[in-house]
């Protein structure tokens, strides 16, 4: 086996060993997989495009399986014939006038043989619906590309509005929602937003509902989160709400040592810790002596006096030594393990950053 292809092979096992954990069908893992290779065969050799041969029924079957499954005007256009690097000359012609140019020229050719099975979504869409369509007009395949020609004429419209919306609209990661609502089509401007990130309509229709309701509402998509918050939708990456790994550095006291101020690190006592130190998300219920305070505060009540979003509050991860809160990480360390003059030995504790 050649260098390249026994990677190739490493990289197809382990693509199609992750496609469960990240939600893909066997389609859509060979899909990513094939173009990734295609990508950097391209880097390889200084090409400028990769030619693919999806021809006028591919598209058709594209714009059948999204109406189906439920999509946008954008996913109603079929396949484009240039995407980034990605173009598609075949897309004028029917895989019926290929393989009549193929025979009259004498030329020889493979066809897949899974494409006569029906396991998979789109030869379901192939082999049995298109032709019951044919029943009822026997041009359904003329009659749906000259459809989607004229969605996407009115596409280009559509997005030039909803383009200008987002502009309007999106801050960060945040979605204004007052300015959403004076949108001449809030649903529509929502879907563009958040359909791509992966989230379905229903999700989209829920939130929408939710605008005028309490804030908390949390929406989940296999990689995103959306939260309806007071004015506001936020919305972030889960990667970023992964569980940080500690950093923590044992020093000496000395009399030229000077204690760090910022947020993003805590200096505690390091004879008043119990080790190990752990890691967590705040509970309901949590207290602690806020530095320089006497008196114990509940985290909740910490948080809404800094006026924290939703999404803030559910991503604050606290330190504790035992049971006791010793920093809330990148706002404020515990009174009780603050550095005094009695001080010999500190902890400097930070959060690995990606």
């Amino acid at each position: 086996m050649r260098k390249d292809e026994s990677e190739i092979t490493h990289q197809s096992l382990q693509h199609f060993g992750l496609r469960k954990e990240h939600h893909l069908s066997i389609e859509m893992a060979a899909r990513e997989l094939r173009y990734e290779w295609f990508e950097k065969l391209r880097l390889q050799i200084g090409a400028q495009w990769i030619a693919v041969a999806h021809h006028r029924d591919d598209s058709n079957e594209t714009m059948l399986l999204n109406l189906m499954r439920g999509t946008g005007i954008n996913g109603l256009l079929g396949i484009r014939p240039k995407n980034g690097c990605i173009v598609r000359p075949l897309l004028c012609i029917s895989r019926d006038d290929i393989i009549e140019i193929l025979n009259n020229g004498d030329l020889q050719y493979v066809t897949d043989s899974t494409n006569a099975e029906d396991e998979f979504k789109r030869n379901k869409v192939r082999l049995h619906i298109i032709p019951l369509m044919q029943t009822i007009n026997p041009s359904v395949k003329e009659a749906l590309s000259q459809t989607a020609e004229h969605l996407a004429e009115a596409a280009d419209i559509y997005n030039k509005v909803i383009a200008e919306g987002k502009k309007n609209v999106v801050d960060g990661n945040n979605i204004n929602i007052e300015k959403l609502k004076k949108e001449p089509s809030p649903h529509a401007l929502l879907f563009e937003i958040l359909y791509p990130l992966g989230f379905v309509s229903s999700q989209i229709d829920e939130l929408l509902t939710a605008l005028n309701g309490q804030p908390g509402k949390i929406f989940e998509s296999s990689g995103w989160i959306a939260v309806k918050d007071r004015n506001k939708i936020l919305i972030q990456k889960k990667e970023e709400n992964a569980q940080p790994q500690l950093e923590i550095r044992r020093v000496e006291r000395t009399k030229d040592f000077i204690i760090p101020r910022n947020a993003d690190i805590a200096c505690v006592d390091a004879d008043l810790i119990k080790e190990p130190l752990t890691i967590r998300k705040w509970q309901k219920g949590d207290r602690f002596i806020p530095f320089g305070m006497s008196g114990s505060k509940l985290v909740s009540n910490y948080l809404t006096d800094k006026k924290q979003s939703l999404l803030q509050k559910n991503n604050q991860w606290i330190v504790c030594s035992g049971t006791n809160i010793v920093w809330l990480v990148d706002e404020r360390s515990d009174n009780r393990y603050r550095v005094t003059n009695k001080t010999k030995n500190m902890l400097l504790i930070t959060i690995k950053r990606q």
